[in-house]
């Protein structure tokens, strides 16, 4: 869960008033999403040059 465990997610739930049930059932749902929009992050990272720019102050 991206570092998270599941008692900090209930916490979050609870906090916003959301059912124990429904944070269960939809985590794993908005947890796919978060792993699709951090990959797509990723790739739009390699592609705008910093990783080579990082490579070249490394050497």
């Amino acid at each position: 869960m991206l570092g998270w465990d599941m008692g900090a997610a209930l916490a979050m739930g609870r906090a916003l008033g959301i059912p124990a049930l429904a944070v269960v059932e939809l985590l794993p749902v908005i947890e796919a999403e978060m792993i699709r929009k951090t990959n797509e992050k990723i790739e739009e990272g390699r592609g705008d040059g910093r990783e080579e720019s990082l490579r070249s102050s490394r050497r």
